[in-house]
């Protein structure tokens, strides 16, 4: 009962987890996500499963704007599974504006054959079930995914958070040598590893694009497979 009435900054990931279950409806796939336990922080990178996300869509204001498309790809012992890639388009509300069309590549008429939004955050969900998640700016999916959940369940789930932009710019910053923002872009630091070059904009392509970005700075500047989730989250 004491953890109850506690203010969700102390309580621990787990006991949110097993709160939230009680309020998922059985059966949906809230209930499964919420089933099954979170990664383990003191594990290694190579002994924890994550799924490597990436959201478009139609603008940065999640007040306004909407979820477009979503995609994302597993990896599993440091490795990618290219086989696993998902990639969903959303049938968001009205007409697209021409400037979404030109970098998202997405039409009104591929957009209105796309899920509807509980149908991919439900698929969403049941993909993320005993993973963290790897993004490249995490205010964009943790906004939007909180939102969907919001609107769809009326609660947020917890959820584990891996973000390269943000371990880059730990990084760059303990360095105390001026540096352009725009270095911290995907492109940019994919280029400074030496990276091939994707189409950006596509859900898919950005999500195996932040996951080899993070095999990269693992190997490069941490202890590779051996570092621990703690210290990436």
């Amino acid at each position: 009962m004491i953890a109850q009435v506690l203010p969700k900054a102390l309580l621990s990931m787990d006991k949110r987890r097993r709160l939230c279950l009680l309020k998922a409806p059985a059966g949906s796939a809230m209930h499964d996500y919420l089933s099954t336990p979170l990664p383990n922080k003191d594990a290694t990178i190579a002994r924890t499963n994550i799924l490597s996300l990436d959201f478009e869509t139609t603008g940065l204001n999640v007040n306004n704007d909407q979820l477009l498309s979503i995609g994302c790809v597993d990896m599993s012992h440091g490795k990618i599974k290219l086989a696993s890639g998902y990639h969903q388009v959303i049938r968001t509300h009205g007409n697209l504006c021409k400037t979404n069309v030109a970098i998202h590549q997405i039409t009104d008429a591929e957009k209105e054959q796309g899920a509807e939004l509980q149908h991919a955050i439900d698929d969403l969900l049941r993909l993320m079930a005993g993973k963290v998640l790897l993004v490249h700016y995490a205010k964009i999916e943790r906004n939007f995914l909180t939102q969907a959940c919001k609107r769809i369940y009326g609660f947020v789930p917890p959820f584990l958070m891996i973000d390269t932009l943000a371990i880059i710019k730990r990084r760059l910053d303990k360095s105390d040598m001026p540096y352009d923002p725009s270095k911290l872009r995907l492109v940019n630091q994919r280029s400074s590893f030496g990276l091939p070059s994707y189409h950006a904009h596509n859900a898919l392509k950005d999500a195996i694009a932040t996951a080899e970005l993070l095999q990269a700075e693992l190997q490069t500047h941490h202890k590779g497979l051996s570092t621990k989730l703690r210290k990436l989250l």
